[in-house]
């Protein structure tokens, strides 16, 4: 069983149990050898039988008052040692931010304050955010749920869009409470008639929210973006890692995640992303989602992410370890002084979760040209598949774990599918 060394200076404590959770681990250990403690209900899957994770469990992990005894028993533990809290999910973003009072300053908890995240992360904000600065954004339009038969009357509701449609939360960390029969991250809507059912299952499941219904960009998961930047603590943007989305996950519970992603450079997303984020006075990691629309072509800002991304490895693989200026402004008290006024990501490199002939299956001929060169040349990176963490259970299970993505894409969205969709 791993445990954390008794000579190591700080203590990454993340809650969560998968990908992106050993993701994170990853990081620490390539950048400071350190290892880091998974707080889940269950810590199986990708931070089990791991070198670089110790899992701890919390049975009633859910319940605010136990996580919050379970993190302070941590605290107990470790004496006067740095605890650095962190996740990559938005609704335990959310439930760390409204626990921070009663966790610091034992742990340090380096996400944005509570208002601005809600405001930021709200759908709708964010696109009013995006239209004051004239940032490009598709056209929105929300539904309120608390309205629900006031929407459903209204012929005039979805003036200046066209089906189909895409409708989505508007509150990510709300939503996550909810269930309802058909339940997707993203939806779509080929008519009126389809909206109105899914918003009736939506009202009927209890959720008191807001969705949004945004005009439908064309193209496949090839023409999305993503971009991650890193505001320091007076603001500024010193940080940003971009990439060309290559293929997305289909699941339900994951739908639009990353899952391939090529690394590069767009300096006008990246001028644009500092725009916005300097004018609101960000703090800590923004995630933005983003998709390349080429009936005008403008790469259009769909939302933003107040942390490191479920896909957060792709910025390691970009040639930036994001989890040092955790390290370095908040538990090492630096000015960033000596780092690069913005530093941008250099140079293609292949993320992907997924096994590479899969990928290949929904690309072009050029994309398929593209990744085969980075193939060639050793430029792909899998951020399960590390050499210093090699455990023969927990390889067993990566191994596993790529034979049942081929077995759920196949099921769930065949490559003849995506071929016609894009």
């Amino acid at each position: 069983m791993t445990t954390i060394p008794a000579g190591q200076r700080f203590i990454p404590v993340l809650l969560g149990a998968d990908a992106s959770t050993y993701s994170l681990a990853r990081s620490f250990h390539e950048e400071y050898e350190a290892v880091s403690i998974a707080v889940s209900r269950l810590g199986a899957g990708p931070v089990a039988n791991s070198r670089i994770i110790e899992v701890s469990r919390c049975a009633d992990f859910d319940d605010d008052e136990a996580l919050v005894a379970h993190l302070r028993s941590l605290g107990e533990r470790f004496d006067d040692r740095p605890l650095l809290l962190l996740t990559s999910a938005d609704y335990l973003v959310r439930r760390i931010v409204d626990l921070r009072d009663r966790l610091e300053p034992r742990f340090t908890v380096p996400y944005a304050d509570v208002e601005l995240i809600q405001r930021l992360t709200d759908k709708d904000s964010f696109a009013q955010v995006c239209a004051e600065l004239d940032i490009a954004h598709p056209t929105t339009v929300v539904y309120d749920l608390g309205r629900h038969q006031e929407h459903l009357a209204d012929t005039t509701l979805l003036d200046g869009l066209a089906f189909p449609i895409i409708a989505k939360t508007g509150n990510s960390a709300l939503y996550e409470r909810y269930d309802f029969p058909g339940k997707q991250k993203v939806h779509t809507a080929a008519d009126r008639a389809e909206l109105d059912d899914l918003m009736q299952r939506v009202h009927d499941s209890g959720y008191p929210g807001t969705f949004i219904l945004q005009d439908m960009i064309p193209g496949g998961d090839d023409g999305m973006r993503i971009l991650t930047c890193y505001c320091d603590r007076t603001g500024t943007v010193r940080m940003a890692s971009y990439g060309d989305v290559l293929l997305e996950e289909h699941l339900p519970a994951t739908l639009g995640v990353p899952a391939a992603i090529i690394t590069g450079q767009d300096h006008a997303v990246v001028e644009e992303a500092r725009r916005l984020l300097e004018h609101v006075g960000w703090r800590g990691f923004a995630n933005f989602d983003l998709k390349f629309d080429p009936r005008d072509g403008k790469t259009k800002f769909f939302e933003l992410n107040p942390r490191l991304g479920r896909s957060n490895f792709y910025v390691n693989v970009s040639g930036i370890n994001p989890v040092r200026y955790y390290v370095e402004e908040y538990l090492l008290g630096s000015d960033l002084s000596g780092e690069p006024e913005l530093l941008e990501s250099q140079g293609e490199e292949l993320y992907t979760s997924l096994p590479v002939p899969l990928v290949m299956a929904y690309l072009s001929a050029d994309l398929r040209r593209r990744v085969a060169s980075l193939v060639v040349r050793g430029k792909v990176t899998n951020p399960m598949m590390y050499a210093k963490d090699p455990h023969p259970k927990r390889f067993a299970y990566v191994l596993a774990y790529g034979a049942n993505q081929v077995r759920k894409y196949l099921r769930v969205y065949p490559p003849k599918k995506a071929r016609r969709a894009s």
